[in-house]
């Protein structure tokens, strides 16, 4: 078993065009399930096939330290393991989003989302996406 990894948020979003890419196919191959209706789930060769490239990108994601966290395939919601003043909690980023810029403790999920503080970034400063500058 591969230790837990932890990230910090400059790290996430370092590692962002990266997720950014597996993500996106992730919601390509969602897609593809949608446009085959309830008929062709579970039964159609496309629908294995999406079913199979979402299953392999979903272990891509881990095997870099992060998860899914989307399971309609519509969102793009990645997680990000973290470490802060001694608590887990989980860094989270969302495929419209630019930077990774929000977390939320492991019981909370989605709901309890909040901004990241600038104290947790390495120079202290929100960190300004390449379409902010």
């Amino acid at each position: 078993m591969k230790p837990k990894r932890y990230f910090t948020p400059d790290e996430a979003n370092q590692m962002l065009p990266l997720v950014r890419a597996i993500v996106r196919d992730i919601l390509e191959r969602g897609d593809i399930l949608r446009s085959l209706g309830s008929e062709g789930r579970g039964v159609s060769p496309r629908f294995q096939k999406a079913m199979d490239d979402i299953s392999a990108l979903t272990q891509e994601l881990e095997d870099l330290g992060c998860r899914y966290k989307d399971a309609g395939f519509c969102l793009g919601m990645v997680d990000f393991p973290a470490c802060i003043n001694g608590q887990e909690i989980l860094l989270c980023w969302q495929s419209d989003e630019d930077l990774v810029c929000h977390y939320h403790r492991k019981d909370e999920g989605y709901a309890g989302r909040r901004r990241i503080p600038p104290n947790w970034y390495a120079n202290g400063q929100f960190p300004v996406a390449a379409t902010e500058v």
